[in-house]
């Protein structure tokens, strides 16, 4: 009884060690295939220098999908740098009216649309986490933040400062500082009687 059990036991391994070897197989030629299912030349690269996986070529190196981490810690770094810029020149966002918080929303997210890959511009989730950091910054709730994101064309100061932030986001990615027209302060305070 016992030795029936056993031997039934060590076959049922070695049927898993197979399959998993078939599996194995299969998915090592899968990865190995090319966009049309054709092994790629890189196949004896492979075979030669272990841990090393074929490179897929792409004519495009941008991204399509947003890289909210990335983007995320930019426009923290950005925003910190402008609130800062504003702080040593009088305007506390947190204190100041609506119309100047609206007015910096829509700046940062012009910083945004600059900072992103022009696939995920005007997207709902960019919108959300715009919502979220002009919340964090200057303590508009994030339903009014994403209600100025969203009408944004029915002004011309908003399109103002929505300017601004493409312009100054795309200049402080290349240069690592943000030209005085287009700073968040200047956009605001050319903008709102303060």
């Amino acid at each position: 009884m016992v030795f029936s059990v056993v031997a039934v036991t060590q076959i049922g391994l070695l049927l898993l060690v197979g399959l998993l070897g078939v599996r194995m197989y299969s998915l090592s030629r899968r990865e190995l295939a090319g966009p049309q299912g054709v092994i790629s030349s890189s196949r004896s690269d492979c075979a030669l220098v272990p841990g090393k996986r074929p490179r897929k070529q792409t004519k495009d190196k941008r991204p399509l999908a947003l890289d909210r981490a990335e983007l995320s810690s930019k426009l923290h770094i950005l925003a910190g740098l402008q609130e800062r810029d504003c702080q040593l020149k009088g305007l506390n966002l947190t204190e100041a009216p609506q119309a100047v918080r609206t007015y910096a929303t829509a700046w940062l997210y012009g910083a945004s649309c600059s900072l992103c890959p022009k696939v995920v511009r005007h997207s709902d989730g960019l919108a959300g986490m715009v919502a979220g950091i002009a919340s964090r910054k200057t303590g508009m709730r994030q339903s009014e933040a994403i209600q100025t994101i969203s009408t944004l064309t029915s002004s011309s100061i908003l399109l103002a400062c929505y300017r601004a932030g493409l312009e100054g986001a795309e200049f402080w990615e290349e240069n690592h500082h943000v030209p005085e027209p287009s700073s968040l302060y200047e956009a605001v305070t050319s903008n709102a009687f303060i």
